[in-house]
This record gives C-alpha cells, structure tokens and sequence, in this order.
C-alpha cells in the first residue's frame, strides 16, 4: 500500500497529522523488505514508541534494525537484541548515546570480559551551554532562550533542564553495559531550575563550575543506584572541564579506575557516522 507520507506545507506549518503510522511504516516494511533500517524518530521517554514498533517489525522481515533513538534501548534492549539473533541480525544503536562515538561498541568489540563498576558524566550538552550562559549573567530563561537560538534547544526544553534526557541515557547505559534491569524511576533526578547565577560566578571565582552530572554505581549488595543531579566541581575534575555542546563519560571498571570518553563539539555528522558504523560493523558480524 502506498502512503503520501508528509507533505512539505504541513511539516513547515508543524501540523504532523496525516503522515506515517507504526501499521503504516509495518505494510511498507513488508512489501519493500529492506536489508536495514536506520531509525532516528523523536524519543518518546514514556514507552519508546512507535520506534520500538517500527524495529521490532524490521527485525521480523530480516532487516538490520540500526537506531539513534534511545527510548527502544530503555524499554526493549533484551527484546529486540533476542529477536535480533533470533534473526541473525543485530539491533544496534551507537548514536542513541554521545552522538556516535564509541561507548557501546568499545566495551562490545574492544573490551570483552571486562566488569564495568559505575559511570558518571556530562551527557546532555544543552544544560552545560544553558550553565555557561547563566555563569556569564544570563537569567535560566535567557539562557534558554540562547541555547533554542544556537540550535541545542527544543521549543519546549524540559526534557533537557529536568534531567529526563540525562536520566533517560543513565537508564540505557546501567542496562547495556551493567547488566541492570533499570526504568527511568530508577534514576533518582534533580535538573538545573533551581540553580542560581550567583551560584554558578561563585563557584567561577574559586576556578570551580557547575555541571549536571550522571552517575550509577553496583552497591556492596548488587544493586545499583543512579542520579541525575547538577553538582559544584573542582577544577581539576575532567568533567568541569566540559564546556558548550562536548561531552563526557567516565566508567569505573575492574581493570581501568576511570575510562574516559570524550567528544568536543560533535555535529549532526557525527551521529550519522554513528549509524553508518553500526551497520558496517553489523554486516561484518561483530
């Protein structure tokens, strides 16, 4: 069955009715039958929806099932990785974490039979520019208002200065690489709202800085806790030396005290390649 899709009047006007459904993009799947499908909808934080629909049926029909969208790795990482071998495909999706660069892939292919402990971060960019911004005199709506200018911003920001973004990431990471069986109310959250331009020059003045940082750890009785929250870092610490749209990671491991991953100022292009890469390295089996 043939669909119109959107048309280019409707998307300009954000009037998103009338285009593609799950059963809609299902039928296409089927009759076109794709060797892969790279999937990079919006996320959808409540349930991963409909890109858990639209991989798990390009999965069925045979199809590689490549993704940017972190809400099918929260709510069907096990799923779609089963069905996936079940299939002799793989379900990948390396730019659903730092743009592209390689975090899941590192510990997959370069790193086997290692133990990862814990992992803290700055994982969403659009709160370190928001911070800067404020460090620099703006109010938290001006700030806002800077990073939507630059491009780093949704209309509605939420997602960003309430944490769920980073909470979201937390949640993907602890289960991939932790082995964790964590939801979103797992992660213990704080956003950014309640800090103060004062705050944030004073803690300039003493060479120090604000971040929203990421973190989860395996506790002493297995389970793992996780937050979200801003924290006042030294100067010293590698994450307070994240600035504008870069990113970090830190993990803990039961080799290497503190593994760092780092990217500054990644693009658009960035996420793509991460795609790409997920697809080559799918159809070479690894």
């Amino acid at each position: 069955m043939a669909h119109e899709g959107f048309a280019a009047q409707k998307l300009l006007a954000r009037d998103f009715s009338g285009g593609w459904s799950a059963g809609h993009c299902a039928s296409w799947l089927h009759g076109a039958k794709p060797d892969v499908v790279f999937e990079a909808s919006s996320l959808n934080a409540d349930s991963g929806e409909p890109a858990i629909t639209y991989l798990r049926t390009a999965l069925h029909c045979g199809a590689y099932a490549i993704s940017a969208n972190k809400g099918p790795v929260v709510y069907a990482y096990r799923e779609l990785t089963a069905l996936a071998n079940s299939k002799r495909r793989r379900f990948y999706f390396e730019s659903a974490m730092m743009d592209g660069a390689p975090v899941f892939s590192l510990f997959r292919d370069a790193l086997p039979a290692i133990e990862v402990r814990g992992f803290r971060g700055v994982i969403n960019s659009t709160t370190t520019v928001i911070l800067q911004t404020m460090e620099a005199g703006a109010s938290l709506q001006e700030a806002i208002q800077e990073a939507q200018r630059l491009g780093v911003a949704e209309t509605d920001p939420s997602a960003d200065i309430d944490g769920i973004d980073a909470a979201v990431k937390v949640v993907e990471v602890a289960n991939v690489l932790m082995g964790a069986n964590m939801k979103l109310s797992d992660v213990s959250r704080i956003g950014i709202r309640n800090v103060t331009p004062g705050q944030l020059r004073k803690a300039k003045q003493n060479g120090e800085a604000w971040r929203l940082v990421s973190r989860a750890r395996r506790q002493s009785d297995g389970n793992i806790s996780a937050s979200v929250a801003p924290e006042r870092l030294k100067a010293d610490d590698p994450l307070a030396q994240v600035q504008g749209t870069s990113l970090l990671i830190a993990f803990e491991t039961d080799i290497f005290k503190e593994l760092i991953i780092s990217e500054r100022d990644p693009g658009p292009e960035a996420t793509a390649y991460g795609m790409l890469s997920d697809f080559v390295n799918a159809v070479r089996g690894v």
